[in-house]
C-alpha cells in the first residue's frame, strides 16, 4: 500500500464553506501536510470529527490547494455534492468547526506528454480536473517534489450536467486559462445533449495531435467515453466513482475488474491501486 503508507491521519478546522451550485459546495480545510504532498487524481477521506454517525468517512477528490501568506501550500479544497446524510451535515458546517481527514489517497493522474489535454467531466466529476489543469497549464504545481510536466498547447474541460444550475466551478475553471465546454441533458446550457457528443466531435477535429483523454463522472459515461477513445487510437485515463469504506486498502469493498496482461481480469482496490486507471484495462 505505497500510497496509503504516505497517508496523514489528524482532526482539520474548516477555513470557509461556500455553495458553488446547486446542492454543490466548495469546503476548505487547513492541512498544510496535505497540501504539500497531494497530487492532482488524489483522494481524501473526510469524516466529521467528534461524530460517529454516519460511521464511516467519505472519499472526496482533491480541488485544488490554497497557498498561506508565505506562499506555501497549506489548504485542501474540496468540492462536493449533498447526496446523504454526511454531505447534508457538512453542508451547514461554519468555520472553525473540525473534520477528521486523512490522505492523500490513491495513486492520481499520470502526465504524459501531449499536444492537447481534453478532460472529460459528468455530474460532481468536474472535481479532480481543475488542479490537473493547472498543473499542465503551468499555473500551479503539486506534490513534494512537484511533479514535472510538459505543458501542452491547449487545456480543455467537457463538463456535463443535467441542467444549468448543476455547473460548479465554471469561474475557477476559465481563471485557470482551461477551455471549458459544457453540455447538459435539458438544453438550459451548452450543447443540448450527451458529454460524450462533444468529445467525439473534439477527438474529429483534432485528428493528428498528441491527445491525451482523462474522464470522471458517471460509470455509465466513462464506459462511453473509453468506447469513444479506443475507437479513435486515443489514450485515456479515468477516475472511478467507487463507494468506499476505508479508503487505505483494507477492506476490499471498493474493487474494480482490471485486465490482466494475459487477457484474464482481476480485481483491484479502487483507494489504493486506483482511483485512476487506464480506460482500456477496466472490465466494464
Amino acid at each position: 500500500m505505497p500510497f496509503a503508507l504516505e497517508a496523514v491521519s489528524t482532526s482539520v478546522p474548516v477555513v470557509e464553506n461556500v455553495q458553488l451550485a446547486t446542492r454543490t459546495y466548495r469546503v476548505r480545510i487547513e492541512c498544510p501536510q496535505i497540501a504539500r504532498q497531494v497530487v492532482p487524481g488524489q483522494f481524501l477521506m473526510l469524516k466529521l470529527a467528534g461524530n460517529d454517525d454516519p460511521l464511516l468517512g467519505r472519499a472526496f477528490a482533491l480541488y485544488d490547494t490554497v497557498d498561506d501568506a508565505s506562499g506555501q501550500p497549506a489548504m485542501v479544497d474540496i468540492v462536493y455534492l449533498v447526496m446523504g446524510k454526511m454531505t447534508a451535515r457538512l453542508a451547514r458546517y461554519q468555520p472553525g468547526q473540525m473534520l477528521d481527514v486523512w490522505g492523500p489517497l490513491g495513486n492520481g493522474f499520470e502526465v504524459p506528454e501531449c499536444d492537447r489535454l481534453i478532460m472529460v467531466a459528468g455530474g460532481i466529476g468536474q472535481t479532480p480536473m481543475l488542479a490537473l489543469g493547472k498543473e499542465y497549464l503551468g499555473g500551479r504545481s503539486y506534490g513534494q517534489p512537484a511533479r514535472s510536466v510538459h505543458q501542452p498547447q491547449h487545456v480543455s474541460l467537457l463538463y456535463g450536467v443535467r441542467s444549468a444550475d448543476l455547473v460548479a466551478g465554471e469561474a475557477d475553471f476559465r481563471a485557470a486559462g482551461i477551455d471549458l465546454k459544457l453540455a447538459s441533458d435539458d438544453g438550459s446550457v451548452g450543447h443540448h445533449g450527451f458529454v460524450t457528443e462533444l468529445l467525439a466531435h473534439t477527438l474529429e477535429e483534432t485528428t493528428g495531435q498528441r491527445r491525451q483523454v482523462v474522464c470522471c463522472g458517471p460509470e455509465v459515461m466513462m464506459e462511453r467515453v473509453a468506447e469513444v477513445c479506443h475507437s479513435a487510437g486515443v489514450p485515456c485515463q479515468v477516475s472511478l466513482e467507487t463507494p468506499m469504506a476505508c479508503g487505505i486498502g483494507i477492506c476490499f469493498s471498493c474493487v474494480a475488474k482490471i485486465r490482466q496482461p494475459d487477457g484474464s481480469w482481476d480485481y483491484r482496490r479502487t483507494c489504493v491501486e486506483g482511483p485512476v486507471f487506464d480506460a482500456q484495462a477496466i472490465e466494464w
